[in-house]
């Protein structure tokens, strides 16, 4: 599901003429924020709930470089979930369906009032479920992956 549409701003452009590597996590983190407000979690539904969302892991994975201005488009499918975690895989994207990087993200939810994980508000439960949601035996291919050498 197409979750986020941006461009590479100048000024995530470092001194290789590339978009940096913390700035991927940037649109990450922008494309959790729409998924956050796609969900009902935006600024009102969190006041509203007292319940917002934290990112416990996350593991970025570059594939190609980005330049200034160019498109990014993100998308998001839900890998695993239980009563008040996440597991999503985002996949960032060039204008000809490339794929530039991808994050995997761990997510909790989080009571407002006690700073505490506790479970989703049904309403936002509800639109959690209607998320595309990957089948256990067909995860996207780099999903779960680990850092380390292959031997």
């Amino acid at each position: 599901m197409r979750i986020l549409d941006t461009r590479v701003a100048p000024q995530w452009v470092d001194y290789n003429g590339h978009m940096n590597d913390a700035e991927y996590a940037r649109v990450f983190s922008l494309a959790l924020e729409a998924l956050m407000d796609d969900i009902g979690l935006n600024e009102t539904g969190r006041e509203q709930h007292a319940y917002t969302i934290y990112t416990l892991e996350t593991h970025v994975c570059y594939r190609r470089e980005a330049y200034e201005d160019q498109p990014l488009g993100i998308n998001v499918i839900l890998l695993d979930q239980d009563t008040k975690r996440l597991h999503v895989f985002m996949e960032m994207l060039d204008e000809h369906g490339q794929c530039l990087a991808t994050s995997e993200q761990m997510l909790m939810g989080i009571a407002t009032a006690n700073g505490r994980p506790a479970p989703f508000p049904e309403t936002i439960a509800q639109r959690i479920e209607r998320l595309p949601h990957a089948q256990a035996d067909n995860w996207p291919a780099l999903a779960g992956r680990r850092v380390g050498f292959r031997r």
